[in-house]
């Protein structure tokens, strides 16, 4: 079973938000990580650029796979993890903590309302 921290809100494509005043910290979840399978690499060009809510922000390239990450939230993505960027294995051993993706200044906080919570994410995984 994967882990659903109770204090995040979920994407339905799998990414984890945690809300930090108007700052939203973004990685994708361990039911999605576990999914992908060994993560090689993970690309995020938009540092610096305003993205809408659902709008594709980089990739995650597995040793099988590339998948897109989606923003859960609309802003300005203000951080990249370059932990990740130097080690992408983090993002498979750590999601929720030192594997997070990127940092979004949020320009409408009230879209992490209309996130899951970890009950209804995990009814979605099964």
């Amino acid at each position: 079973m994967a882990n659903v921290p109770a204090n995040l809100k979920y994407s339905n494509d799998h990414e984890w938000c945690r809300v930090e005043g108007d700052v939203a910290v973004i990685g994708i979840t361990d039911y999605a990580q576990s999914q992908l399978g060994d993560i090689v690499f993970v690309d995020v060009p938009t540092v610096g650029e305003n993205i809408e809510a659902n709008e594709v922000f980089g990739s995650i390239e597995a040793v099988k796979t590339v998948s897109d990450a989606f923003s859960p939230v609309s802003g300005e993505v203000i951080e990249f993890n370059e932990a990740v960027e130097a080690d992408s294995s983090l993002v498979n051993k750590d999601p929720y903590g030192e594997g997070w993706l990127v940092k979004i200044k949020m320009s409408n906080p009230a879209e992490v309302e209309e996130l899951l919570d970890a009950a209804a994410y995990e009814a979605l995984i099964g």
